[in-house]
Order: C-alpha cells, then structure tokens, then sequence
C-alpha cells in the first residue's frame, strides 16, 4: 500500500493525479445524478388543481391530500361572492409543480372595506357617476329637483340622509344623487319688455333668472323706436306667470 502511494517517479505522480481527477468526477456525478435525484425527487410533478371557487374551510384538506400549500396573499370585497371564496389562483390550473408547492390565492373578504366618502356635490351628475364607480360605490336613486343647475348635484344621500365629503362609507355602498332641474321652482309675474330697449331687456331677463330664447327681427311701425321690443313671448299679463330658468323670445324693431 505504502509502495502504491509513493511518489518516486514523475510517473507515479501523474498516476495518482488521475486517480484524484477520476475520484473527483466520480463524486460530482454521484451528487447531481444520484443524490439531488432522490432528494428533490427529481422528475416527479403534481398537476395544480383548480380551486377557485372554492372555500378555504374546505381548501386545506383538499390540498393535503394532494401535497400542495396555500397562502393568501390578497383580498378583495365582492358582494356577489360568498366570504372567503377564492377568486384566484397563482399557478394556474393545469400546470406542473413539485409536493409542497405553495398556490398563492386571492379570497373574498367578508366585509367590504371602509373608504372616505368622495365629493360629487358641484359635479354634473355623469362625472359623479362615474367617481361612484372608480370608487367601488353603488349609483342609487337620481332625485330631480327645481333648481337652475341643470344636471348639476345638489346633495348626495345613504339612506335618505346627507353624507359629507370624506365621511367613512363602506364599499357597496348605494349613493343617491339630488340633481337640479334646470328651471327652478320660482313662479313669477312675466315681466313687461314692449318699449324697452333690446339691451336693458336682457339684461332684466337675466337679473330675474330667466333666459333670452329667439330674437327676431321686425319692421318699426309707426310710433315705434328701432332696437326696442315689440312684441314678446310668453306676454305679459296680470295673471301670465313664469318658471325661473324659463326661455323669453324678443320680437326687435329695425
């Protein structure tokens, strides 16, 4: 044995240098063709099952069964959805994993999440539908009311009462919108144009809430001063009443 590992030539060196690199190699084969095998089962997969849909008291048994792990990484509110339903899945169906692969899961959570109440007064009623939705609320009831804003919102309601900007609200939540009319509920004597300059009428129009509708054109008859009103629609009267918001034609003298 002794005589074998001596070294005394430059051949017995190279010979033992071989010995070292073929041990050497042997090893290394050994690790990643035998050992790894055996110890990461190399080879062997589980096809992931589905299981969106189904509930987590019922999930960690069924995966047991199949050498596979969850975690819940994600939730979201759905009122559709039963509470603690799974809604997705990572990794899909159908694909292959090793035993004791973890599916990550996003579930439905039993409660809907609270936010702030966001501000729709002042917003035409189809911008603050659209907030409700990117909000995660319910667009409830649209309430018309006499009111000059036409299409504007007024008040925003839960339940039948007021809830102020920034208030907590839960999502799902049915929000109703007040919303103006465009004419108001304002009824008052038509008022009196004849004679009355073309400007000066306007600009009593519109201190009254009312608005300027067609303007046409006549010839002055007599007794008449070009620019100034002569005949109007609705006329005036002592019983002819008008809506604020409501359209006054001009007739105007050349």
């Amino acid at each position: 044995m002794s005589k074998f590992l001596s070294a005394d030539t430059p051949a017995d060196v190279f010979k033992h240098l071989f010995i070292i690199v073929v041990v050497a190699l042997l090893l290394l084969l050994g690790f990643f063709y035998v050992y790894l095998p055996i110890s990461t089962h190399h080879g062997e997969t589980i096809t992931v099952p589905k299981v969106t849909g189904m509930n987590l008291a019922t999930l960690e048994d069924y995966l047991d069964e199949r050498n596979l792990a969850y975690f819940v990484d994600d939730s979201s509110y759905n009122p559709g959805v039963a509470p603690f339903t799974v809604l997705t899945q990572d990794p899909a169906p159908g694909e292959k994993v090793k035993e004791g692969r973890k599916i990550y899961l996003q579930v439905s959570m039993k409660n809907p999440p609270v936010i702030k109440m966001p501000t729709l007064t002042g917003n035409s009623s189809k911008t603050a539908m659209l907030i409700l939705k990117s909000y995660d609320l319910v667009v409830g009831q649209l309430q018309l009311v006499p009111d000059l804003a036409a299409g504007q919102v007024l008040k925003q309601l839960v339940d039948g009462k007021e809830i102020a900007p920034g208030a907590p609200v839960a999502k799902g939540t049915k929000v109703d919108l007040v919303v103006g009319d465009g004419q108001g509920n304002q009824e008052f004597a038509v008022p009196n144009l004849i004679n009355m300059p073309q400007d000066e009428a306007t600009t009593l129009l519109v201190g009254q809430g009312l608005q300027v509708g067609e303007v046409f054109e006549q010839a002055a008859a007599d007794g008449q001063t070009p620019g100034t009103v002569v005949r109007q629609r609705p006329v005036a009267g002592p019983d002819a009443t008008i809506r604020m918001g409501a359209l006054v034609d001009l007739w105007i003298a050349k």
